[in-house]
């Protein structure tokens, strides 16, 4: 036995303390994520405005949070620590402000700033009272010292909120399928801000490659290359096929000879999805589900639309390599496809939701006054306990958007231990009434992530996992930008 390895793994929880991960993602949505959800936002523009006005926009501002505070029942507004909040059954909370300005005719009449609603506070996380406080003050405060925080207190009941392990978005993977018409079939979950669409690639036994997202079902893939952009044939098949020669993409070439332009491409895709307008509206409108819906991760302009192209093409080939020259699958169980959801994200996931039907509501309630001629300021159409209702009962009851259930949960308090582990888990969103053997079974890259025995017997093992001990989450858009930077410096070009 290694001498001394108590005095290391002390010090280690000394500097990470166990649920730190969790801490510093809620420090991040606060921080950071909190303003770009206002920012994808934007204006809000009501659709009916006072008679003597010719345009009228509410601008959202800058948002921030205050440490918790309470209300008495006399009007006094004071601190509240967690020992009192779960004595009476409160929830340990903070007001989230925001700057609101109206524009009239483009200039601004009126700018306050609103109490939007209140959002629960993770305990030992930057904006928590304990934050900070020493063991005697901790004490005096009647708390445990070495309770690691990390949870939130809703109506004095302490609820976790439990890591949601996911499959990578933006990544490409190709199964093999025993039933249906395809024998291989690709995916990819494209992910930007509030859109996560998936696409699928098929060859049916005609030969064709067939994509499908959003309205667009089993569409050839062709005529999306050309409305796209790329019209030129010899340019596709070098693009798809390289320096080796596939059969099989001659054929879509040829399925697809009659269109000869961009145009032509688009008023077909039109035709698949339903469009029945004149000419230049289809094209309009077909453009618009390509740049909008299509692999939005990569960009929603026009100018992203060869990149969408290439993108495609590289995926056709990833396909054939895989279907006719025997490359190996993607493990959707290495580590590398998975991601974590930790409690920002999951946060922010609440909040955009939720944000979008603040605005529908101040919209609401604006347009009811203006109808009625009642109208004088937006300080009254902002409604603050919309909001924190809405995230008030997503955390006591776990249902989440999504329709997924079960992501906070009451702290298991049965001893020290079981709090850890509660705090530690990681659940994955796959049903436990099947079967998915791999997706339950212990793989190489869970060394030194996860603990490779604490899981429970039935239906959920493997399902159901925990941290490993000394484990650390990186934060996903860190990573990415490092290594976008380092391949940019090893000579990386960057397309447009």
């Amino acid at each position: 036995m290694v001498e001394g390895y108590k005095d290391i793994i002390k010090a280690y929880f000394k500097d990470y303390p166990i649920v730190e991960a969790n801490i510093q993602s809620f420090n991040d949505f606060i921080d950071r994520r909190l303003q770009n959800l206002i920012e994808e936002l934007g204006e809000v523009v009501p659709t009916i405005i006072p008679q003597e006005v010719e345009s009228f926009v509410i601008k959202l501002k800058k948002i921030w949070i205050e440490k918790p505070t309470i209300i008495e029942a006399d009007g006094s507004k004071r601190e509240v620590f967690p020992c009192e909040a779960r004595l009476r059954a409160l929830t340990y909370s903070s007001p989230i402000f925001l700057e609101v300005s109206a524009y009239v005719d483009d200039v601004q009449r009126e700018s306050f700033v609103s109490m939007i609603g209140k959002i629960p506070i993770m305990l030992r996380s930057k904006y928590c009272h304990l934050n900070g406080l020493k063991r005697e003050e901790l004490i005096s405060k009647g708390e445990d010292p070495d309770d690691p925080g990390g949870y939130f207190l809703i109506n004095g009941n302490e609820r976790v909120m439990v890591t949601v392990e996911d499959l990578a978005s933006n990544k490409f993977f190709i199964e093999q399928k025993d039933v249906g018409p395809s024998e291989f079939v690709a995916k990819i979950f494209s992910e930007m801000g509030s859109y996560r669409i998936p696409h699928t690639l098929e060859q049916m036994k005609d030969g064709l490659f067939y994509l499908t997202f959003t309205r667009f079902r089993r569409i050839p893939i062709i005529p999306v290359l050309k409305g796209l952009g790329l019209t030129k044939d010899q340019e596709i098949v070098k693009m798809i096929c390289g320096d080796k020669n596939y059969d099989s993409v001659l054929i879509n070439i040829y399925d697809s000879a009659e269109l000869k332009t961009e145009e032509d491409a688009l008023e077909h895709l039109a035709k698949k999805i339903g469009i029945t307008q004149p000419r230049e509206v289809k094209l309009e409108k077909a453009r618009e589900q390509l740049d909008k819906y299509l692999l939005p991760h990569l960009g929603t302009d026009p100018k992203e639309r060869l990149a969408k192209a290439y993108n495609l093409c590289k995926m056709v080939r990833r396909f054939l390599q895989v279907k006719e020259e025997g490359l190996p699958l993607p493990d959707k169980d290495h580590y590398m496809n998975k991601r974590l959801k930790l409690s920002g994200d999951l946060l922010e996931d609440l909040m955009r939701i939720n944000f979008r039907s603040l605005v529908q509501d101040i919209l609401y309630n604006f347009q009811r006054l203006v109808k009625r001629g009642k109208f004088q300021s937006i300080k009254i159409i902002i409604r603050d306990e919309l909001l924190s209702s809405n995230i008030k009962s997503a955390l006591a009851t776990g249902s989440w958007t999504g329709g997924r259930k079960g992501i906070s949960q009451n702290i298991d308090r049965t001893n020290q231990l079981a709090a850890y582990s509660h705090l530690q888990r990681v659940v994955s969103l796959l049903t436990n009434t099947q079967e998915n053997f791999e997706a339950r079974a212990l793989h190489p890259t869970h060394y030194g992530r996860l603990c490779p025995i604490e899981t429970p017997e039935g239906t959920s093992i493997g399902l159901r996992k925990n941290f490993a001990m000394l484990c650390t989450v990186t934060r996903g858009d860190v990573v990415e930008d490092k290594l976008k930077k380092s391949l940019e410096n090893l000579g990386l070009k960057v397309m447009g």
